[in-house]
C-alpha cells in the first residue's frame, strides 16, 4: 500500500474525537486495544501518547510498529514511525488544541505538555 490514506479514511478520522489503537508486543502477542485521540495534518494521521512513554500502547507499537485504528466496525491497519521534527510536532500539538480544546480543555492541555511531544506518531497504511 502507498504512505498515504485514502481521502475518505482521512475525512473519517479527522471527523472522529475517539478511536481505538490496536497494539501487541510482539507478533505472537494477544492484542490490545486502548482509546486515543487521533488528528490529521496536512492529509497525514498523528497520534501522540498522553501518558507519555509510560502508555502501554505506545511501548507495544515503538516495539511492534504495526497496529490498527479501530472506528466504530472499522478496522484500519496502520504502521507507526516517530514525528519528530519541531514543525511537525507544533502543527500536531496546534490540530490537538483546535479539535478537541473546547470540549476537553483539560485533557487537551495534557496532550500537549513537553514530556509527552516526543511521543507523537505518524500513522500510515499498513
Amino acid at each position: 500500500m502507498n504512505g498515504s490514506f485514502d481521502p475518505e479514511t482521512l475525512r473519517l478520522l479527522d471527523d472522529t474525537k475517539e478511536v481505538k489503537i490496536e497494539t501487541r508486543r510482539d507478533a505472537d502477542s494477544p492484542e490490545h486495544r486502548r482509546i486515543i485521540w487521533v488528528v490529521v495534518v496536512d492529509g497525514e494521521v498523528f497520534v501522540r501518547s498522553v501518558r507519555a512513554r509510560k502508555g502501554r500502547w505506545f511501548r507495544e507499537i515503538e516495539s511492534n510498529p504495526e497496529g490498527a485504528l479501530h472506528v466504530g466496525d472499522t478496522r484500519i491497519p496502520v504502521r507507526a514511525t516517530p514525528a519528530t521534527d519541531d514543525a511537525t510536532v507544533d502543527a500536531v500539538s496546534d490540530a490537538l488544541r483546535s479539535k478537541y480544546e473546547e470540549t476537553s480543555p483539560a485533557s487537551t492541555a495534557g496532550m500537549v505538555r513537553p514530556e509527552v511531544l516526543p511521543t507523537t506518531l505518524k500513522l500510515s497504511p499498513a
